[in-house]
C-alpha cells in the first residue's frame, strides 16, 4: 500500500508540512507531475479526470477509455491505468477521509463500495465542466482564502455526484490468467490490510470466505477455485494460515490473555480458538507462549 508519504517522494515534491495536523489532507495535481503507477493499493483517496486513450484496470475488472473519463478510488481497491497514446493530460486530487470528517461520509456513497463501478467516460460537454472543477480547484489550492477547505470539499463532492448520474464504463475483455491473477492480488491485500492487530480492542472484520467474495462481488466458489489454482490454497485455509500467524505473533510478543487474542481474532468464543490452534500446531495457546519464553 503507498502512504501519502510515499506518494509525494514518487512525484519528487516536497512533504507538506499540514500532513499530521490531525485535520485531513487534500491536495490537486495536473497528470503531467505524475509518473506511471504499478497496480497496487494506496491509503489515500483519489478523483482522476482522464484525457486520451487508456486501459484502467481495478480490482478484477479492465475498463478502456478512448477521449474522457472520471476515475474514482480509494484505500479499499488496488488499481492502475496504462496510456494507449503516450498522453499524460487531465487532473488528479488525492484527500483523506479525515478531509471529510463532520462534513459528509464519503462511504456512504455507491462509489466508495468496492463492488461499485470506478471509471465513468464523459462527453465532450461533461468533460469540460470536470475540467472546469479541477481549474477551480487548482486555483483554491493556491489562495489564501481562509475557507478553502470548505469549497475543496464542495469541488469534490461536486466530482462525485456529476459520476453518480453517468452510465459507468463497461468492462474490456480480458485474458482469464490476468484476471485470476487481480483475484488473487486483491484478496491478499484484503487479508493483510487487517493486520498486524496492535489493541486487544481490535478484531477482524472478515473472517471467512463469504466475506472476501462479497467485497469483491464474485461468488466465493469462484474465488474459492481462483485461489486453489494459483496457490494449490483453499480461501479458508489461506484465512487460517493468516490467522494462525498473527496468532503466534501475538502469543510470543504480547502479554495479552488467550481469550483476549482469541476475540480479536474474531473468535467469539475462546475455546473454539484454542481447538483452532491445537488442531494446527499440536500444542495449546498456552504452552505455544511458554515454550516460546522460555
Amino acid at each position: 500500500m503507498e502512504t501519502l508519504e510515499a506518494f509525494y517522494q514518487r512525484i519528487a515534491k516536497p512533504l507538506p508540512q499540514n500532513l499530521e495536523n490531525g485535520i485531513g489532507h487534500f491536495n490537486v495535481f495536473t497528470r503531467q507531475e505524475c509518473a506511471q503507477i504499478p497496480y497496487s493499493r494506496k491509503d489515500y483517496f483519489k478523483i482522476t479526470f482522464l484525457k486520451g486513450k487508456h486501459k484502467v484496470h481495478y480490482a478484477d475488472k479492465t475498463l478502456q477509455s478512448d477521449h474522457f473519463a472520471l476515475m474514482f478510488s480509494d484505500p479499499l481497491v488496488p488499481y492502475s491505468w496504462e496510456s494507449l497514446d503516450g498522453k499524460k493530460c487531465g487532473y488528479f486530487c488525492i484527500f483523506t477521509e479525515a478531509f471529510f470528517h463532520h462534513y459528509g461520509a464519503l462511504r456512504s456513497y455507491p462509489l466508495y463500495r468496492p463492488e461499485h463501478p470506478k471509471l465513468f467516460l464523459l462527453n465532450e460537454e461533461s468533460a469540460h465542466e470536470v475540467e472546469t472543477i479541477f481549474e477551480k480547484m487548482l486555483l483554491e489550492m493556491n489562495s489564501d482564502y481562509a475557507y478553502k477547505d470548505d469549497l475543496l470539499r464542495a469541488k469534490t463532492l461536486e466530482l462525485i455526484h456529476i459520476a453518480l448520474k453517468m452510465q459507468p464504463a463497461a468492462i474490456a475483455a480480458e485474458a482469464q490468467s490476468d484476471k485470476k491473477r487481480k483475484i488473487d492480488t486483491l484478496f491478499n491485500e484484503l487479508l493483510e490490510r487487517q493486520f498486524p492487530i496492535t489493541s486487544p480492542y481490535e478484531r477482524l472484520e472478515l473472517k471467512n470466505p463469504s466475506d472476501f467474495a462479497r467485497l469483491l462481488n464474485i461468488h466465493p466458489n469462484h474465488l474459492n477455485r481462483t485461489l486453489k489454482e494459483l496457490s494449490e490454497k483453499t480461501t479458508t485455509e489461506r484465512i487460517a494460515e493468516r490467522v494462525l500467524e498473527e496468532a503466534k505473533i501475538l502469543l510470543k510478543h504480547s502479554s495479552w490473555s488467550v481469550s483476549d487474542i482469541a476475540y480479536a481474532l474474531g473468535y467469539e468464543e475462546s475455546a473454539h480458538f484454542i481447538h483452532f490452534f491445537k488442531k494446527k500446531l499440536n500444542q495449546t495457546p498456552q504452552n505455544y507462549r511458554l515454550l516460546q519464553n522460555v
